[in-house]
């Protein structure tokens, strides 16, 4: 009984000195802070039913990060039943606080929305994360050099995309 209150306990740190870092990734990935949520608590559901195993890897946030990174893919291979609520356009709106730094992020998701899952899992991993290469491709299963393909043309895709340029500047 003691040794299960004390793995639930070590359980509830670990989440919470994670959660915040696994809903912005979450974010990077999806656009959307209620679908990363969702795939944040999804993330450390799967995490505490093999919790036992996790505790033990050498590196736990990056067996948290293949769980999210899994759980993204299979939301996309799940039919999904269209949001009630607000037309598309109206839900297209986004509310500024009025801060730079936010309407600059938002920007960048909106760019980032752009890009295929596999490049967008790259930049969320190499520059939102900012894991190495190797790390990146061991998390997607891929060689380092596909990281640094996808990062490539996911970086060139966002030199030229719409929402990093509002026009007014030429440089």
């Amino acid at each position: 009984m003691r040794d299960a209150e004390s793995r639930e306990a070590e359980f509830a740190e670990f989440m919470v000195g994670r959660w915040p870092w696994l809903v912005r990734l979450a974010y990077a990935l999806t656009g959307d802070w209620g679908h990363a949520e969702d795939l944040a608590q999804t993330a450390f559901t799967k995490a505490l039913v093999s919790w036992p195993r996790l505790r033990r890897v050498d590196d736990p946030d990056a067996y948290l990060r293949r769980i999210l990174l899994n759980a993204n893919h299979s939301r996309f291979r799940k039919r999904r039943v269209p949001e009630t609520g607000a037309a598309p356009e109206e839900q297209a709106v986004t509310v500024s606080d009025g801060t730079a730094e936010l309407d600059q992020r938002s920007v960048l998701v909106a760019a980032l929305m752009e890009l295929p899952p596999r490049q967008r899992a790259v930049v969320a991993l190499r520059y939102w994360d900012g894991l190495t290469e190797t790390q990146t491709a061991a998390i997607l299963g891929c060689s380092a050099g596909t990281v640094r393909s996808q990062a490539s043309r996911a970086l060139a895709k966002l030199r030229i995309s719409p929402h990093l340029h509002d026009g007014s500047t030429s440089r």
